[in-house]
């Protein structure tokens, strides 16, 4: 049976930590309205939504043997990705309700099944989390939601915001938030959290990977969209999800911002503290862009349960803005709508089911502006997250925040370098290398690296940065095919001279060489020619 709801539900140990799991058994019961309400207002556009089912065919998901029976796979075996695009779309029409996001859940991992078998795994996984508030929960699944199926897309162009699910769980989790963006003109895409060649991901850098690949697949897929503006992106992502969209944002330079929902950077910080268990190359250094976190009190993450952690991301992100806000009523699960629906009435705690719908509502508030002046650059969008919760009009009590300004600049990578050449020359190639590498840069040059640099501006008929990255190559690692290939090229731009000396240099270290030997003659015979 597909995970229909999220694993807070059935079974909670696999989508929460166990101390979070200890907490919410211990959880105190209090009054709490009867369903939950997403109090924001939504924003000036009308919401489309539509679900995409494609496969990644670059990866296999079903091995050659099916990973739960043991018998021979059965239908296509490439990864599916079922995705929900929430949009700014024009016009009216019959709104979903959330039984609607609800069945979607039954095709995630199978696109073949049909009306009859998606019907009866809904009812099922509504009966399995109903619990003492079937009633209420009926009522809350048949409210009329936001969007609009296939609703027509409003033209213009928007910015991208992918959604990371948390562990395990379903594309629609969020999708209270994700209507609320769309209302506010973003392009909202977010498929399911699956494992790598089963339905639950491995609690692993393994998982964390795939996840990773899945949301840099869903930025791909957005840029088909005539809708998506592609170079302005941002990652939110739930629990899980909000360690997996660090993990993709050190890999993929679109991502331009993140919203960690209470995210395990928290709680799995030790997946990207550089050890041998770690996610390879995610460091605060690789990640440079703007940060908000959302987090149940306190978002602060040096301490968890009175224990110093031995590392701490958030704490090492000195090269990025980073938000912090603890939401005062909320815990962990209560970050995802989608959890608050289903929830009994016990396990809000003090707050009540009302008010830590308010603080959700809040918390989507800051994401939006957050959003907005990281990818819209809006000036209102600023000012609110810049603002104290008074200011923004928080009630007392709802949030406290806290904002870390990045405090060093980004180590430079290999555009800053080729950027720089191109603004000053490539005669600097070796002193500017030598300077980025003090300054910590992010890359490192290798023979074969230097080689295919060179062959590419050859083939453009750069002659003379072709023949400055050769002796930069010549400086990095001395060799008797860089003096030659860099002979070629100072011939080539008319530096006989040169060449000839390069040449000699060639004989310093191999006096017998026939071919610099030949070189060396040819070059002294030739006429001088022209530097392109």
């Amino acid at each position: 049976m597909p995970r229909l709801l999220p694993s807070l539900f059935l079974p909670l140990r696999l989508f929460l930590p166990l101390r979070l799991f200890l907490l919410l058994a211990t959880s105190m019961s209090a009054h709490a309205a009867d369903t939950f309400t997403f109090a924001n207002p939504p924003g000036p556009h009308a919401v489309g939504v539509k679900v995409v089912r494609q496969y990644d065919r670059s990866r296999l998901y079903k091995t050659a043997v099916d990973q739960y029976t043991g018998e021979p796979a059965q239908g296509e075996r490439a990864r599916p990705i079922q995705a929900i695009v929430w949009y700014p779309a024009d016009g009216g029409g019959r709104r979903v309700s959330f039984r609607d996001y609800l069945e979607t859940a039954a095709t995630e991992d199978d696109f073949g099944r049909g009306r009859a078998e998606v019907k009866r795994l809904t009812e099922a996984g509504i009966d399995a989390g109903a619990g003492s508030r079937r009633g209420a929960l009926l009522r809350d699944l048949a409210r009329p939601m936001l969007a609009v199926r296939d609703a027509r897309p409003r033209e213009g162009r928007f910015p991208v915001a992918i959604y990371a699910p948390g562990f395990s769980a379903n594309a629609i989790e969020n999708a209270d938030l994700c209507e609320y963006l769309a209302s506010h003109g973003y392009i909202v895409l977010s498929s399911p959290s699956l494992g790598e060649h089963r339905r639950t991901p491995a609690l692993t850098v393994d998982g964390l990977e795939t996840q990773a690949r899945d949301i840099s697949w869903l930025i791909g897929q957005a840029a088909t969209l005539a809708q998506a503006d592609t170079t302005r992106v941002a990652v939110v992502g739930f629990s899980w999800g909000g360690l997996s969209n660090v993990v993709a944002a050190a890999r993929d330079p679109r991502i331009k911002a993140l919203v960690s929902l209470d995210g395990s950077l928290r709680y799995f910080s030790e997946l990207v503290d550089g050890g041998k268990d770690a996610a390879r190359n995610v460091t605060p250094a690789r990640v440079g862009v703007p940060l908000l976190y959302l987090g149940a009190p306190p978002a602060a993450v040096k301490q968890e349960n009175g224990k110093d952690k031995a590392y701490s991301f958030i704490d090492e992100m000195t090269y990025s803005d980073v938000y912090l806000v603890s939401l005062l009523p909320m815990r962990h699960h209560d970050f995802a709508s989608y959890n608050q629906r289903f929830a009994q009435d016990g396990q809000f705690g003090k707050a009540g089911r009302d008010q830590v719908a308010l603080a959700y509502g809040w918390a989507a508030r800051y994401t939006r502006h957050f959003l907005d002046a990281w990818l819209k650059g809006d000036a209102a969008g600023r000012r609110f997250i810049e603002n104290t919760p008074a200011a923004n009009g928080a009630p007392a009590g709802m949030l406290t925040a806290d904002i870390r300004r990045k405090t060093e600049k980004l180590p430079p990578a290999w555009e800053d370098y080729v950027a720089r050449l191109a603004a000053g020359g490539f005669d600097q190639a070796i002193p500017l290398y030598e300077q980025f590498v003090k300054e910590g840069a992010t890359f490192r040059l290798e023979q074969n690296d230097i080689i295919g640099w060179a062959e590419s501006l050859k083939q453009r008929e750069r002659f003379a940065q072709a023949r400055e990255v050769y002796r930069l190559g010549d400086h990095l690692k001395p060799s008797l095919g860089a003096k030659f290939a860099l002979a070629e090229m100072q011939e080539k731009t008319g530096q006989k001279d040169a060449a000839m000396q390069t040449c000699r240099r060639i004989l310093d270290v191999d006096p017998g060489n026939e071919a610099a030997k030949t070189c060396l003659g040819r070059y002294a015979a030739a006429p001088a020619s022209p530097a392109p």
